[in-house]
């Protein structure tokens, strides 16, 4: 079967191929979804440990336009199926000195409210400075998300920027991030809170480029998001069902085997049991390098960036099921370390972070999550990923040291509430290559045009959406590529 108008296979269930399975759906493509697990998610999967549930994927949603288009794009309204409620605070900074800053976030409206705030940790000087940067993370993200995030990497014209990369330099996009912050602001903790979100894309303050400094700008301008029931697993529970009301097939604990092609393309997906299903376009929209290491991919479809490719720091990950409430407690609150620069040149060598920042994120909102008068917590710690790091040794001594740093942080009693750990032995049996969640890192040789193609050129007709895929790492990326295949797929039938 030719690429064109016929079925469309999509081999996994995650937000980026349900983004892509509901748009095409809805524009009259037969769609079929293959998910090997019994639920939709993906990495944005949920768990339970006795009566309470935890989301064992990502916490935090920026820019929810994404969310609301994948919707639209189907004819539907996000609100109708999904409504949000902003975070406020959306982050409680809290440093070493026993400061504090929350962070108020909802648009240029904000920016006073924030301002007063800064001026009340730091002084005047430095709430003029945080303004004047407040201003150049939006003429960054004004630049960038049309021409390099929101924008289909597969073209050609994609290559021919030269304005918009002559506007990101001169903005500070190629200087390193730290510096860039610094050239700013003078205060350590402000800067620390607007270049803590390299570690997104896996790379430290030090070594990611200014241009990521649109992360700071999306969660600590544009706000942070939570759905009103179900937690973060909502989000593709959601999808899911719309996917399958614009008449998509979800079919769950069904595992891809091999993309079928001949000398044309793509002609089909064999499943496990030996079923084939013909297709005329497949996208592949999970972990790209465990689905090649299983024989899913054709050799012609491996693309070149793939040869030498660069993990992400992991994460040791500890959701605690708390027998009472936290009324005080922020949904995020990020406890800085002491150190700051030695701490990640730690995890670039492979080795547990000396003295590491810690995200803590309380759910309050999900009612479902634990019972009436009780609350869940998790708490993640980067950590080095499965490349040469003894995990058997250091599992017990991270979630040692870990639970006494949270009790002396003022959470006493997680070593003995029901829980869940993660770490990257546990991420690699979830099917995480090199035992992180983070996929890819985001240095500047994997990024943009030098991520790994969202098209196998060699291939017609296959697709790939997700992480490993550009825009990259994070909710609104993933949606986003799946997006942009469900276009490519629609644009070839024309």
């Amino acid at each position: 079967m030719r690429p064109g108008r016929g079925p469309v296979v999509i081999v996994g269930a995650g937000l980026g191929g349900l983004a892509a399975a509901a748009r095409l759906a809805a524009a009259g493509r037969r769609v079929t979804v293959l998910e090997a697990r019994d639920v939709p998610g993906g990495c944005c999967g949920t768990a339970r440990v006795g009566a309470y549930r935890f989301d064992t994927g990502p916490s935090v949603l920026t820019m929810p336009g994404v969310l609301a288009d994948a919707f639209e794009g189907a004819g539907e309204n996000l609100d109708d199926w999904l409504p949000l409620r902003r975070l406020d605070p959306a982050y409680r900074m809290a440093f070493p000195d026993g400061s504090h800053l929350d962070v108020v976030a909802g648009g240029e409206a904000s920016g006073e409210a924030m301002a007063e705030r800064v001026r009340a940790l730091c002084g005047p000087a430095e709430a003029g400075r945080y303004l004047a940067y407040r201003r150049r993370l939006r003429r960054l993200f004004d630049l960038e998300w049309p021409a390099f995030i929101d924008a289909d990497m597969t073209r050609l014209r994609a290559l021919a920027r030269p304005y918009a990369l002559l506007r990101l330099a001169a903005l500070g996009g190629f200087r390193r991030l730290d510096r860039l912050a610094a050239a700013h602001l003078r205060d350590r903790r402000l800067i620390q809170a607007h270049t803590f979100q390299s570690l997104y894309v896996g790379l430290s303050p030090q070594r990611a480029l200014g241009i990521y400094a649109v992360i700071a700008f999306m969660d600590t301008v544009g706000g942070v998001y939570f759905p009103e029931r179900g937690g973060m697993h909502a989000i593709p529970v959601a999808l899911a069902a719309l996917a399958e009301k614009k008449g998509a097939e979800l079919r769950y604990g069904s595992r891809a085997a091999r993309v079928e092609v001949d000398g044309d393309g793509v002609t089909g997906v064999r499943l496990a049991d030996g079923e084939v299903l013909p297709a005329g376009h497949v996208v592949v929209a999970c972990d790209l390098p465990a689905a090649d290491a299983a024989g899913l991919l054709p050799a012609a479809a491996v693309d070149w960036r793939w040869r030498r490719p660069r993990f992400s720091p992991s994460c040791l990950v500890v959701h605690a099921g708390l027998d009472r409430a936290l009324p005080e407690q922020a949904h995020h609150t990020l406890h800085f370390g002491r150190t700051w620069e030695d701490t990640f040149a730690a995890l670039e060598r492979g080795l547990p972070q000396p003295d590491p920042s810690l995200l803590v994120t309380h759910p309050a909102g999900d009612a479902e999550a634990a019972p009436a008068g009780h609350a869940t917590l998790s708490v993640l710690e980067p950590a080095p990923h499965l490349g040469g790091a003894d995990w058997g040794r250091l599992r017990p001594v991270l979630e040692e040291r870990l639970m006494e740093r949270m009790a002396a942080l003022g959470y006493p009693g997680l070593a003995d509430a029901p829980r869940l750990v993660l770490d990257p032995p546990a991420w690699a049996r979830l099917g995480h290559t090199a035992g992180t969640p983070f996929a890819l890192d985001h240095r500047f040789t994997q990024t943009a045009w030098f991520r790994p193609s969202a098209v196998a050129r060699r291939v017609p007709g296959l697709h790939f959406a997700g992480m490993y895929t550009a825009p990259g790492v994070g909710v609104p990326p993933v949606l986003i590529s799946g997006r942009l295949a469900a276009d490519r797929i629609l644009g070839a039938a024309r």
